[in-house]
């Protein structure tokens, strides 16, 4: 019998065909180019009486493969700028300005120099794999992309993304609603927010025109008006492009916008698992352990529920804490008119420039009032144990929780 490791990547099982010569045309390994050559990256370099060489790792083959190959045989400039960059990146850090002499007149690379460009090369891979399966799986406008330029960190390997919340067994997120409103023209008649006793959340550029603490009801599947209502905006998803970026100040993850975002507009949408509080102190106890949490009371209405967006989540499992954040958190029902169980989007307080990071305060309350230490209302899951807070602004209060 032949094994095969479980949840194998595509490329782990090119390399394990390949060198057992074995065809397989489910992963694109047939006659004509079983013994074709690709170059994935290079591993190293060393001049041999004046000829320069490098290690080259080959696509679909597995390391034991590599081969040392002349710089006139290689045809891929891009990688050879991402080898050279690498290289002089990890020299500048380490203060090393020369290549490593040996016998025979032969330059070569210290070995913790190409040991490092191995793993910024086979971390660059992962990250843009990740980059596609991020985009492969999200349902809304917006692009997401991925960067670290500060550590070798590539991606969670415990992470999925969902577009929606994810309930546990017995939790129902829809409540089944068979009605929706009549209008024409949404903002001018009574429509399914003033049904709710509530005002409307937008105006008619779609931007958000109601007080922090207020809910927002939008029109749902079974309303009469189409896809531009202006009532229909968290329900389409975020229209920003999106960076995922690895911060150089030891926050891990953060989230900055590649496009510029006007004030009270939305933003993203949290999500995750949804469970019971119960359940959520006792995963507490356990991420506390770790020095993190992704746990987000919905308590609305009551503390009954919690979302945990700790292994599945969108986009916003990555946005960090600030105290002076530029994101606020609203309650939003559509097809669930459940007080217990609202939808979280995160709509903009003010311009948020290109570039520049997304965050929303951990403890904000859902009222006008940022400046409470309390954890009530609308908030992440209270911690037991106090975490420092490095936000950096101005207004810091010290600690997360």
């Amino acid at each position: 019998a032949w094994y095969v490791p479980c949840l194998a990547s595509l490329e782990t099982l090119q390399e394990l065909c390949r060198k057992e010569n074995l065809r397989c045309k489910s992963i694109g390994i047939t006659n004509r180019n079983l013994k074709s050559y690709e170059v994935e990256y290079l591993c190293d370099y060393k001049v041999d009486e004046g000829t320069e060489y490098y290690l080259v790792k080959w696509k679909g083959w597995p390391e034991s493969s590599n081969t040392w190959e002349p710089l006139k045989n290689l045809k891929c400039p891009l990688l050879l700028q991402n080898f050279l960059s690498d290289k002089n990146e990890y020299l500048s850090r380490v203060k090393e300005g020369k290549a490593l002499k040996v016998k025979n007149h032969v330059k070569a690379l210290k070995p913790a120099v190409a040991d490092y460009i191995v793993k910024k090369a086979k971390q660059r891979i992962a990250l843009q794999r990740w980059k596609e399966e991020l985009n492969r799986k999200k349902n809304h406008k917006g692009m997401i992309l991925v960067e670290n330029t500060v550590d070798l960190e590539g991606p969670p390997l415990d992470f999925y993304y969902i577009n929606e919340y994810k309930p546990a067994p017995g939790i129902n997120v829809i409540n089944g609603i068979t009605t929706g409103c009549e209008c024409s023209d949404c903002p001018a008649e009574k429509c399914c927010p003033k049904e709710a006793g509530f005002l409307l959340a937008y105006n008619k550029r779609k931007k958000l025109k109601i007080q922090p603490g207020l809910p927002i009801y939008e029109c749902n599947s079974y309303c009469r008006c189409g896809p531009d209502c202006p009532n229909r905006i968290v329900q389409k998803g975020t229209p920003y492009s999106l960076c995922i970026f690895r911060t150089n100040n030891g926050r891990g993850w953060g989230v900055k916008t590649l496009q510029k975002i006007k004030t009270n507009s939305f933003v993203m949408e949290y999500v995750g698992e949804v469970i019971t509080s119960e359940e959520a102190e006792r995963r507490g106890q356990l991420y506390d352990n770790q020095g993190n949490t992704y746990l987000f009371d919905l308590d609305y209405d009551s503390d009954e529920f919690t979302v945990d967006a700790a292994r599945y989540g969108n986009v916003s499992h990555f946005v960090n804490h600030s105290c002076d954040p530029n994101l606020q958190v609203f309650n939003v029902f559509i097809d669930n008119l459940d007080l217990r169980l609202p939808r979280i989007a995160l709509f903009s307080t003010r311009t948020i420039k290109a570039g520049e990071e997304l965050t929303f305060d951990y403890q904000m309350k859902g009222s006008i009032d940022l400046t409470s230490d309390s954890t009530d209302g609308l908030s992440p899951s209270r911690k037991r144990i106090r975490t420092v807070c490095k936000c950096g602004a101005v207004c810091c209060r010290g600690y997360l929780n």
